[in-house]
């Protein structure tokens, strides 16, 4: 890589970064924030999901405007938006006004996402890119995990608003990387489907809404159904929309490509184990086993390290020999940790219970990402890199936050051993899919050797 490549990359990994972080850190400290501000576990739900409601929502116009204007220029934006309203958060004087302000945090997250794959997608090629991809893969995925232990730590040794005020560090450092990079909107002014955004954004908040609320006051309640039937139908619109427009937001000839539908389905599986995983080992480990905040964010720290070690590594070698055996091989081995992951219990003993299933789910995850990743960026033109990123990231971010909005409804909502018992089996059936998915559908696409050899010497 040159140095323009590399400060790109720099730039696209300190940008994603944040935005992954803010999805988890959030977590073991969601008890202060209640002890301090109020509300219970009603304010508990609303601090994570409005952040994620937005962030779902918007993120497919998030990737059609880095396409028009820029990526730098988005990048931009989105980044200011996040350090003010990460400040907000970490001042916010009442649990309304922090719901509000992760709902806009959540708005500025969109921006960050789909812009920095695009700008390694536009700035690498051949196999450099997928080389690129899983060093960008390594950090966010890193950023995702480390949430729980950076979080924990925060709010044990600080306040849990530092969880949200420390965001400001990589972003001064990220914009001050960005000074000499140069925007390069699109040469050609493809009007923005505002319409089809509306409908979108409606469709999934709706939805969301509705899944997370059923939980408080039934299926049959006006304030679940109207939601849920508003979303829905807004859904069916924006896909009749998409199909007609001249310039839609989503342009759904994205999905001819076998590689691009394919690994979008297995991504459905994938992240919702993913971020059902995540939550509920450090639930139970604080609520079931009495660790501390810090403890239970440590007990994944192998998979962050995994992770930040190697998904370069297989990145680089998807790019030589195709994605498709790592995009089986590794949700499989995930599948297994999770299983491994069942000998948890009272008394715990980290090293015989549960060292061995997070070293095999966190070997699987990073076998798994950036072949991923790459297959579907990959399988589409560039210059459609910015709304293919933001569509597979619309995914992830929704496959994940329907599978926790519903979790109280398929495996019951009472923290106990059987809770925690169900939640792995149901994470290791998701993995199982998607390497089933994976297997069958994905197909690797060879790249020429003198291509090999470059990317090599490079």
């Amino acid at each position: 890589m040159n140095t323009l490549n590399r400060r790109a990359l720099a730039v696209a990994i300190f940008a994603a970064f944040v935005a992954f972080l803010d999805g988890t850190v959030i977590n073991v400290a969601l008890p202060a924030i209640t002890d301090e501000l109020g509300g219970g576990l009603p304010v508990q739900q609303w601090v994570v999901d409005a952040y994620l409601i937005t962030l779902g929502a918007l993120i497919l116009l998030a990737g059609s405007l880095s396409d028009l204007f820029g990526r730098v220029a988005i990048l931009r934006i989105g980044l200011i938006g996040f350090g003010v309203t990460s400040i907000a958060c970490g001042l916010a004087p009442t649990a309304e006004l922090l719901i509000v302000a992760r709902a806009a945090q959540g708005v500025a997250g969109a921006l960050l996402v789909p812009s920095s794959l695009a700008l390694i997608m536009s700035t690498h090629r051949g196999a450099t890119q997928a080389k690129a991809i899983g060093i960008w893969t390594a950090w966010t995925s890193a950023a995702f995990l480390a949430g729980p232990l950076i979080g924990g730590v925060l709010t044990d040794l600080a306040s849990w608003r530092w969880v949200f005020v420390i965001n400001v560090i990589p972003i001064a450092v990220t914009l001050v990387l960005m000074l000499p990079m140069r925007n390069e909107p699109a040469e050609t002014r493809v009007p923005i489907d505002y319409p089809g955004a509306l409908l979108g954004a409606v469709g999934l908040g709706g939805l969301v809404f509705g899944l997370i609320e059923q939980a408080n006051y039934g299926w049959g309640d006006p304030i679940v159904l109207v939601p849920l039937i508003i979303g829905v139908l807004c859904l069916a619109g924006f896909l009749v929309r998409e199909r007609r427009a001249a310039h839609p937001m989503l342009p759904l000839g994205l999905f001819r490509s076998r590689n691009f539908a394919v690994g979008n389905l297995a991504t459905v599986t994938i992240y919702a184990a993913l971020a059902v995983g995540s939550l509920v080992i450090v639930i139970y480990l604080q609520q079931g086993i009495g660790l501390s905040a810090t403890l239970a964010g440590l007990v994944l720290l192998p998979v962050t390290i995994f992770n930040i070690a190697l998904s370069s590594w297989f990145g680089t070698l998807a790019g030589r020999y195709g994605p498709r055996w790592f995009m089986a091989g590794g949700p499989a081995l995930a599948s297994v940790g999770f299983l491994l992951m069942l000998a948890i219990d009272e008394p715990f003993d980290f090293v015989t219970q549960a060292l061995p299933g997070v070293l095999l789910f966190g070997l699987g995850l990073t076998m798994t990402i950036a072949p991923l990743t790459s297959a579907i960026l990959g399988a589409i033109d560039p210059r459609q890199s910015g709304i293919a990123s933001a569509t597979n990231n619309a995914v992830s971010r929704v496959a994940g936050l329907i599978a926790i909005a519903v979790l109280g409804l398929v495996i019951g909502t009472e923290v106990d051993g059987a809770w925690f018992d169900r939640a792995l089996i149901l994470c290791a059936a998701l993995l199982a899919a998607g390497a089933i998915t994976s297997a069958i559908g994905i197909r690797n696409e060879v790249v020429p050797d003198d291509e090999k050899v470059s990317a090599e010497n490079r």
